[in-house]
């Protein structure tokens, strides 16, 4: 029980002297969690369905002392440039209408909705100011995406476009994901302001995942590259635990 205790006093100590640290004056091993905003532009097959979209991702890294990253994200897409055309021609009238179940023209909203997950490694290279925990950062990924339509039916009075029918248009995608990331990560000496800011590409080999298409009247088995590229910045929190500073009286 002694040992037992010992153990963890030593563990709690030398995690809390390791977390100690001076971000100026030399290079830190630090876990980082960052959110952040992207702004995409799609290639490949994506941009034949969807144009620009915002995405939101969470990112857990850990930094170490040779400037090593390591980390995982999560990351939520969203749009409503829809470029993708006839895909409830099965159900439309003559003139591009859908008739909802009290005969009127039904009020049908279509958006990009996605998400992805990653894990990520890379490395930091460290420009002299202002210190040795901030600089270029270079690091790839490999995960998952995944894709579709979000159909909106308001009043949700289309008997045509219920939750069952709606999969055989919604589009739903996904597959293995790749990325890759340059950027640049500022950590402030006194801690007051952290940020990164760069470039993100990611491509997606991706499949449709349901097993008919309505507007197809067929199984759509096309293999996809989705690409997605843009800007990228995030707010970095550092769970570091400041160096105290040293006061000499005489």
């Amino acid at each position: 029980m002694f040992r037992k205790y010992l153990f963890i006093v030593f563990f709690v100590f030398s995690i809390t002297a390791v977390a100690q640290v001076s971000v100026k004056d030399s290079a830190i091993s630090t876990p980082l969690i960052s959110a952040s905003y992207l702004y995409q532009m799609p290639a490949g097959d994506m941009a034949e369905r969807f144009g620009n979209n915002s995405a939101l991702q969470l990112n857990i890294d850990y930094k170490t002392r040779k400037q090593w990253m390591f980390g995982v994200n999560g990351g939520y897409f969203f749009g409503k440039d829809i470029r993708e055309k006839g895909i409830f021609d099965s159900i439309v009238t003559s003139d591009g209408n859908i008739i909802n179940r009290n005969g009127e023209f039904a009020d049908v909203r279509v958006y990009e909705r996605g998400f992805t997950v990653s894990v990520t490694a890379g490395r930091m290279f460290a420009l002299k100011k202002p210190n040795p925990n901030s600089g270029i950062v270079l690091n790839v990924g490999i995960g998952f995406i995944q894709h579709k339509l979000r159909i909106e039916t308001i009043g949700n009075n289309v008997p045509q476009l219920s939750t069952e029918y709606k999969k055989g248009y919604d589009r739903l995608t996904n597959g293995l994901l790749l990325s890759e990331n340059l950027g640049y990560m500022y950590l402030s000496n006194n801690r007051l302001l952290n940020f990164y800011f760069g470039f993100e590409c990611l491509q997606g080999f991706t499949q449709n995942r349901r097993s008919y298409d309505y507007d197809l009247r067929k199984q759509d088995t096309k293999k996809r590259l989705d690409i997605f590229y843009g800007g990228k910045i995030a707010w970095i929190l550092p769970l570091y635990k400041k160096a105290p500073q040293e006061f000499y009286i005489y």
